[in-house]
């Protein structure tokens, strides 16, 4: 299970380019239909078409990405060759070739549809696979440049020679049963494309929906509802039934349930249940993002779920019945409606408005009258031990990181979240002990709704902005965030002033005392650690810790080190290294040397205040390197100019015995 919610997750990055085709597409038809062909209208929609008929090669370099342990763009460059080999050696002529056909029109059918968004996973797979399985692998000396990362790209290469040639047997058995199953679900005619909105809706908990949606939506089976719409190559009144009634459950039907639950919660709690349902419902109606909604009740209300992924079949049953049709690039909001609207495989959007008008009372009506009538725990009615203000959840953050905190407390603490990542919507993590999960401190810090997905995955559903939180917590986990940068300054600004008053009351000892103090202290972690020598990593003058002009790093507080006033611009690596951190401001580079010793290299002091501005970061994350690279460039002049210091603190942050000589 939990591989095919990694997949799930992993589809979602491929899929998310489909907005900006859907914008390209969509205002070139607008742009046709009120002026006529023209340019501009043949510019945008050939750019639109660019990213749509090439989605399967997005597909095997995204799925690549998403599942690798670690994002890296070595996995996605193993996504790419294991695509290429493939579908090159499973091209019709090669084919023609391998089984010795004189004709390549007579091979299977199947083999002149290999490039498809199917294979794309399957390449995406391979690639992550063995980026994941050979990243580290360390060959003999003779052999060492084709160590490591360089060897994942070859090795994909003959993983996807071997499934090549499976492929060159299998595939046409899969492609027929594919393509049976789309047939059996078209013949279906509104009845199958009912079926297909119900079960879309079941399969939202686990993310296995995306699967599902390929099958119809793209060039997996032959229907292709989705690249046929977008791109005009479909067949009018046919293309889209699987897309229309979508748009009126999400743009309506489930913005009705939001306000059945705002309705019937407690009178007292309304004001915070109002806040949650109406940024649900907005995300819903004009998005499509349904995620936060459904979360809200799927779980506290499993009856309510089951009828609504009902009421979704019901809908995309009717729609595809009726003279209607359309579809979208994202999901079936208003954005895309309103975008679509003047395709030419658009038909009577205005029935799908007549049926949203409906569904929104059909859903407000059912959702107030089960929610009452069996008393279901949704926003706002919980019991008074789990309502709870969220307020009263201790943090010492605001923003992102703030509610980033709320959540590290509510799964247990950061030492019990093994794996952390998101989807559109939702975090994605493993637990170690998943009892320790709080559902209800999650819920009053912000969560919609939470999932334990069986052994130790959990997932918790956000929004939109869930990657800011997502971010938020592997700064705080990692101990890494720009509030240490802030709470550094805030330390530094206190010390300056103290050190102000005391000389203004005539106590400047006190001042030199806390430097001494600090001196004092380096002094006993060199006593009694190990050394590390390293290379001296950027050109200047050699200063002990002491003398950097903030107390975090001047009395060891971030760990043992040196520093340096520089006269250059580039820092290099001071030994063999990987590259643990890049921070997003490009002032400090973190490294990892080959014994486990970690490094931090902090260009100036409070330098996180120019936001990037004279730091030119020159290595990523996971990079390997060695003494004397080149890691980042900046501009000293620039940093005295904002009044900072530039000298650079290298300190070890792992090992507070330690002692750091520069060579």
């Amino acid at each position: 299970m939990k591989f095919f919610q990694r997949l799930g997750r992993s589809i979602m990055l491929p899929v998310a380019v489909l907005p900006v085709a859907a914008i390209l597409s969509g205002v070139s038809y607008w742009i046709a239909s009120v002026t006529g062909g023209n340019v501009v209208s043949t510019f945008l929609g050939a750019a639109g078409g660019a990213l749509l008929d090439n989605l399967p090669l997005l597909f095997a370099v995204g799925i690549s990405i998403g599942m690798a342990n670690k994002t890296d763009g070595t996995s996605a460059l193993a996504g790419l060759v294991s695509w290429l080999t493939i579908v090159t050696l499973l091209s019709p002529a090669n084919v023609a070739g391998l089984l010795n056909v004189a004709d390549p029109e007579t091979v299977d059918p199947a083999f002149g549809r290999v490039q498809n968004v199917f294979v794309g996973i399957i390449a995406g797979l391979i690639g992550a696979w063995c980026y994941n399985r050979f990243k580290d692998t360390k060959l003999p000396d003779a052999l060492s440049f084709f160590s490591g990362r360089r060897s994942v790209a070859i090795v994909t290469a003959g993983v996807s020679l071997i499934v090549a040639v499976l492929l060159l047997f299998i595939w046409p058995v899969v492609y027929g049963g594919l393509v049976a199953f789309g047939e059996w679900i078209a013949t279906l005619g509104p009845f199958g494309a009912g079926i297909y909105g119900f079960m879309n809706r079941l399969l939202i908990p686990t993310g296995l929906h995306h699967a599902l949606n390929s099958v119809f939506w793209f060039d997996v089976a032959g229907i292709n509802d989705l690249s046929n719409f977008l791109n005009d190559t479909g067949e009018y009144g046919v293309t889209g039934q699987y897309m229309a009634g979508f748009f009126p459950i999400m743009m309506f039907g489930l913005p009705g349930a939001a306000l059945a639950m705002y309705l019937t919660a407690q009178t007292k709690r309304r004001k915070v249940t109002y806040g949650i349902m109406l940024s649900a419902a907005f995300a819903s109606f004009f998005v499509g993002v349904t995620e936060p909604l459904e979360f809200a009740f799927m779980f506290v209300a499993p009856w309510l779920y089951l009828i609504h992924a009902v009421f979704t079949g019901i809908s995309v049953g009717l729609a595809a019945l009726l003279p209607t049709r359309l579809g979208f690039g994202f999901s079936g909001g208003f954005i895309d409606m309103v975008l679509q609207w003047a395709n030419p495989l658009a038909q009577n959007p205005w029935i799908l408005l007549l049926m949203g008008v409906g569904w929104f009372f059909i859903y407000f009506f059912t959702f107030y009258f089960f929610i009452k009538r069996f008393r279901l725990k949704t926003p706002g009615r919980e019991d008074d031990a789990d309502a709870q203000d969220a307020d009263n959840i201790g943090t010492s953050l605001s923003g992102y990181h703030g509610t980033a905190e709320k959540f590290i407390a509510g799964l247990g603490g950061k030492d019990n979240i093994v794996e952390l990542d998101n989807c559109a919507t939702r975090l994605r993590m493993e637990i170690a002990d998943v009892s320790k999960v709080d559902e209800h401190a999650l819920k009053r810090a912000g969560a919609a709704g939470t999932m334990k997905a069986g052994g130790h995955s959990v997932q918790v559903v956000y929004g939109l902005n869930v990657q800011f939180v997502k971010d938020a917590m592997e700064d705080i986990i990692n101990d890494r965030t720009e509030r240490i940068e802030a709470f550094r300054g805030a330390d530094a600004g206190q010390t300056g002033a103290v050190a102000g008053l005391a000389t203004a009351v005539g106590l400047p000892n006190v001042a030199a005392a806390a430097v001494a103090a600090g001196a004092a202290a380096e002094q006993r972690l060199r006593s009694r650690g190990k050394v590390v020598r390293l290379r001296q990593p950027l050109a200047g003058r050699v200063l002990p810790l002491a003398e950097v002009p903030d107390p975090m790093f001047a009395q060891g507080t971030m760990g043992p080190g040196v520093a340096v006033d520089p006269t250059g611009d580039t820092v290099v690596a001071p030994a063999d290294a990987t590259v643990a951190s890049v921070f997003p401001t490009g002032h400090a580079i973190g490294l990892q040397l080959a014994d486990g010793v970690e490094l931090l290299i902090h260009v100036g002091v409070d330098t996180v205040a120019l936001k990037g501005d004279g730091f030119e970061p020159l290595v990523a994350a996971g990079d390997d390197v060695t003494a004397g690279t080149p890691l980042l460039r900046f501009d000293v002049d620039k940093i005295r100019a904002a009044g900072l210091s530039p000298i650079t603190p290298i300190v070890i942050v792992n090992d507070e015995t330690a002692l750091v000589e520069l060579t």
